[in-house]
């Protein structure tokens, strides 16, 4: 399975290759590092309207390299017809800038799927797509990342996008599952996103390699029947491993597994990691 956005007005993937993606993100056009993009780039004209280039000075950071006219803050809209969404973008020392474009195909699933006041749980939620794309469509939202500037910038999100009543928890995800489990809590909808490694707000390691199973598991406790799941890994965890495991422990539930990938403007996709949608029976 092939999943990619279809919505996007104000995000292209202009090109790609050479280890690198070109992408426009509104009127900012950007140059960051991508392990995928393993091919030679397909239009090398188009680099040249670059206005910020990603320069890595060690394994996970680095800096910017900006043209004088790029902002340093500046919104982007999702507009779809379910979801009308805008974010705040700033360009971080981590290469991010506050959105993963491809997981708007998983904002749509879910906005799909959720109805008024159904329960959803964003689990390493990040900037909070997903929270918003269900706090639109009226489900009632929880909202769980580890940073609090993390959580701080979906709140302006939040409410750039004239939205409210979305619930903040800054922990540790896979022990804010833990917990929610133990009390007997359920969702209609589990958007999650575990990182490869990092750590918790009070120094807890987490290596999704060791802690998958574990994870997996616990969320499996926490979704109703006729519920979903949705998970994202941006690890090299092959799709097919991760649609066994979910088979594994939810033996009732529709297994879909495959790669979210950003179509580029020649036709040809990058692929940005592995997919799962989980529908339980």
């Amino acid at each position: 399975m092939i999943v990619r956005p279809a919505h996007w007005k104000d995000y292209a993937l202009l090109d790609a290759g050479d280890g690198k993606r070109l992408e426009r993100f509104g009127k900012v056009v950007t140059v960051r590092p991508d392990p995928f993009a393993l091919w030679p780039p397909t239009t090398p004209h188009a680099w040249k309207q670059a206005d910020a280039v990603f320069v890595p000075t060690g394994k996970t950071r680095g800096r910017w390299e900006l043209e004088s006219h790029v902002p340093s803050k500046w919104p982007l809209r999702y507009q779809s017809d379910r979801l009308d969404l805008t974010f705040n973008l700033e360009m971080t020392q981590f290469k991010h800038v506050g959105i993963f474009p491809e997981q708007a195909a998983n904002w749509e699933f879910l906005a799909e799927r959720l109805n008024s006041g159904d329960r959803f749980l964003n689990l390493f939620a990040y900037t909070g797509g997903a929270s918003l794309a269900a706090r639109q469509v009226g489900a009632d939202v929880v909202h769980c990342d580890a940073i609090r500037q993390v959580v701080d910038w979906t709140r302006m999100n939040m409410e750039r996008s004239g939205l409210d009543g979305i619930r903040w928890v800054v922990e540790d995800a896979m022990k804010f599952a833990r917990r929610e489990a133990k009390r007997g809590k359920t969702y209609h909808g589990i958007v999650l996103d575990p990182p490869t490694w990092g750590l918790g707000p009070k120094g807890e390691k987490w290596k999704l390699e060791s802690m998958l199973q574990s994870l997996i598991d616990v969320v499996a406790e926490l979704v109703v029947p006729g519920g979903f799941v949705v998970m994202n890994t941006y690890s090299g965890i092959p799709s097919s491993a991760l649609a066994t495991m979910w088979s594994l422990a939810l033996p009732d539930a529709t297994v879909q597994s495959g790669e979210l990938c950003l179509p580029m403007a020649s036709g040809h996709d990058l692929a940005t990691g592995s997919l799962v949608r989980v529908v339980r029976g």
